[in-house]
């Protein structure tokens, strides 16, 4: 392979008794993993075994910190203060982070999640509060954020170690955000146009967006929603096509 590059996957978002099936089986694909923490999905069981399963394949594990809202999981615009961001997913990080130490594992990195992760792209103050979370975690986690956006930026102010993400499954307004899942077009359903658009964005730097207009991103990890019914498939087919072009899947 002449290059590589992170493919990471949202998971362990069910609920009771754990189902070892799509996650299971995206391991098999997928170089990181970004486990909920039980405020957007997931509960301990879950957290645990999702937790085992990824150190029995030797994957970096993520925490996946969101907003309290269960029934909507985690994608319902909440308004929140940057003290209470930093509370909330600080606490996210330590129940995560106790399960993985108990697996005799390390964590890796942190993505938030849903429309928290949506608004602290755009909102400085809110970003430089959930990175101030995550360096206050420890000063060696990754910082997992929308490539171009404040996360990134107020991350890399703070000193952490940043992982810029651009997405399979989704498309991109002018600005270099992600269109509202509310809006049409938003959902990218094809696997192979996914994966197509992970590969220009990878070997080009860039991803058309729903106009037309190319926009210029920095692609260090992937994401795969795990929680989508097609998700396998998309892994397929991006590993697939990533590596007939010579890219490699390696942890950032």
């Amino acid at each position: 392979m002449t290059y590589s590059i992170d493919l990471n996957c949202d998971m362990g978002e069910s609920f009771g008794a754990y189902i070892i099936g799509q996650d299971e089986a995206l391991m098999e694909y997928v170089s990181s993993v970004n486990v909920a923490c039980g405020f957007h999905g997931g509960d301990p069981a879950v957290m645990r075994r999702t937790v085992e399963l990824a150190v029995h394949r030797n994957i970096a594990i993520g925490a996946h910190p969101g907003y309290p809202d269960l029934q909507g999981f985690g994608r319902r615009e909440m308004k929140v203060s940057p003290q209470e961001a930093y509370d909330m997913v600080l606490y996210q990080i330590g129940a995560l982070s106790a399960f993985v130490h108990a697996a005799g594992a390390r964590l890796h990195h942190v993505k938030p999640h849903g429309a928290l992760y949506n608004a602290a792209a755009k909102d400085a103050a809110l970003a430089s509060a959930i990175a101030r979370a995550v360096k206050d975690a420890g000063n060696d986690l990754v910082f997992v954020g929308l490539s171009g956006s404040v996360m990134i930026s107020e991350a890399s102010r703070l000193g952490l170690k940043t992982a810029s993400e651009v997405f399979a499954d989704r498309s991109y307004q002018d600005d270099g955000t992600l269109t509202p899942r509310s809006a049409p077009g938003a959902m990218i359903h094809d696997p192979e146009q996914a994966a197509r658009q992970v590969l220009r964005m990878v070997q080009h730097k860039a991803v058309t967006s729903v106009s037309g207009k190319d926009i210029p991103v920095v692609a260090e990890t992937v994401c795969i929603h795990g929680d989508g019914t097609a998700a396998l498939s998309f892994a397929r087919a991006i590993v697939h096509l990533l590596q007939q072009h010579h890219v490699g899947i390696k942890t950032t």
